[in-house]
């Protein structure tokens, strides 16, 4: 077989903006939770948030599930901590947060939401094995 006809019956994964669905701009978190659109840009920095380009312009934003109303989710700085040290780019991060898992039942990302942090970053740890 050759590898076109077997990339062609693999099954393809979502586009990560379908994926995600609902993103927030930098200028819009900046203005909601009334801070300089820098300090947006240093959180992803920080590894507080994880954001991707995303729309016609592929400007830069971030998972509307990883904020809350005044700043990023408490949970998700410790949990893209591991992901990365099992060696997850962002992207993959992102998609590995948003991606059903029968075992939880539901995403990792609603489960951080939900408090199981410690049950996620179990999880995200044994990824690096």
């Amino acid at each position: 077989m050759n590898t076109a006809a077997r990339t062609h019956d693999a099954p393809q994964e979502p586009e990560l903006e379908t994926l995600v669905g609902e993103w927030e701009f930098f200028p819009d978190l900046a203005e909601k939770w009334d801070i300089p659109v820098t300090r947006v840009h240093n959180m992803v920095g920080e590894g507080r948030l994880l954001a991707a380009k995303v729309g016609d312009r592929q400007a830069r934003a971030v998972p509307a599930l990883f904020l809350t109303e005044v700043g990023p989710l408490e949970s998700l700085k410790g949990t893209l901590s591991v992901l990365h040290d099992a060696g997850f780019t962002d992207e993959q991060a992102i998609r590995w947060l948003y991606t059903e898992d029968d075992t939880l039942p539901g995403r990792p990302v609603d489960a951080l939401r939900e408090g199981r942090k410690t049950e996620i970053r179990r999880r995200a740890q044994a990824l690096a094995w």
